[in-house]
């Protein structure tokens, strides 16, 4: 039979009864668990709080908070409604067990509950919980902190809204030659410096790099999680990116290695966001006007000579707190009216 955990898991009991709750400490110990005790739901809620846990057993007539509150209080949690709670209670009926499950328990043992059934459902959980935790963990890696604290908050599902955001493009100039002139393991870690430095510089502002393509990304401001003011945010990564450029082509002179250059463009307005894709396969994204003219103006910066290009949304959003130039009404590709564009100065 294969082992479910290797390190003792911690458990707590939550019951009334000091006898039952003692006892039933006790076998767990006995089975290798840490075990903490709390004698009634409001104990339990506060100890929740306070520690870790990996499970909780949970009577249901209980004084001060009711097993039945305690759930109802957990599934509002976003840090506690995924924890296992298996239930034993004395309660007869099966309505009371179909609300405890609707309320998010795992299991519901009456009482007296049988040692052997008990061991075999806190395992299970304790397993379905070890698969949760490395899902989540799995989903932290390859996804950004605001994209996995969205979907541990909303839960998944394929679809859009509409938000009001700002949105970044951002390309290396001349980048293709480059690769040309170097071994792909050059190239290769060129860009895992580089990304590593304009994700530091996006996310301490908020920001979501949501897609990498070469040498470009897209980041998006104010989606999936609000953001108090989206295009200042957007604005202050854009100017830190290019300091941390300086600073990698400052170390790239002294090692005889090329410079890098960008460009960024920046756009504020309404978006049409969320996950697309597959079931299986899915990203989250932003489409619309928004993330055109963005794209378009970062592709600008290389006929104007400007390194950070915004529209006039972004720039009325500013209101003077950063210093950006006019350069006046421009044709941009794929607009069908002259847009006024500003470059932010650096």
């Amino acid at each position: 039979m294969r082992e479910i955990r290797s390190t003792p898991a911690r458990l707590l009991v939550a019951d009334d009864n000091k006898v039952n709750r003692l006892l039933l400490a006790r076998s767990l110990e006995l089975q290798g668990h840490r075990v903490a005790m709390a004698e009634n739901g409001r104990v339990a809620l506060e100890m929740l709080g306070r520690e870790p846990f990996d499970l909780l057993l949970l009577d249901m007539e209980m004084p001060e908070m009711t097993g039945f509150e305690v759930l109802e209080h957990m599934a509002r949690d976003a840090q506690l409604r995924d924890l296992p709670v298996i239930v034993t209670s004395s309660l007869e009926g099966i309505d009371h067990v179909v609300r405890c499950i609707e309320l998010g328990a795992e299991d519901y043992l009456p009482k007296p509950v049988n040692p052997v059934l008990l061991k075999a459902r806190i395992g299970a959980s304790l397993e379905k919980k070890r698969l949760r935790d490395q899902q989540k963990e799995m989903v932290r890696r390859f996804a950004t902190r605001a994209v996995a604290a969205d979907l541990d908050a909303s839960g998944f599902a394929l679809g859009g809204k509409h938000v009001r955001a700002t949105v970044m493009f951002s390309d290396i100039r001349g980048f293709t030659a480059m690769v040309d002139a170097q071994p792909p393991e050059v190239t290769i870690e060129l860009l895992n410096t580089y990304y590593t430095l304009m994700f530091d510089a996006i996310g301490g502002q908020g920001g979501v790099v949501n897609q990498m393509v070469g040498d470009g990304l897209m980041a998006v401001f104010g989606a999936p999680l609000p953001l108090p003011d989206p295009p200042r945010a957007a604005v202050n990564a854009a100017l830190e990116m290019m300091q941390m450029l300086d600073l990698l082509n400052a170390d790239h002179r002294k090692a005889g290695k090329p410079e890098l250059r960008i460009g960024i463009g920046i756009a504020t307005g309404e978006v049409v966001a969320g996950y697309t894709g597959t079931q299986d396969r899915a990203t989250y994204t932003c489409v619309g006007n928004t993330v055109n003219l963005a794209a378009r103006l970062e592709a600008h910066t290389k006929e104007a000579g400007e390194p950070i290009l915004v529209d006039g949304e972004t720039s009325r959003a500013l209101g003077g707190a950063l210093a950006a130039k006019t350069l006046g009404t421009v044709e941009i590709r794929g607009r069908s009216q002259p847009l006024e564009v500003f470059a932010v100065v650096a």
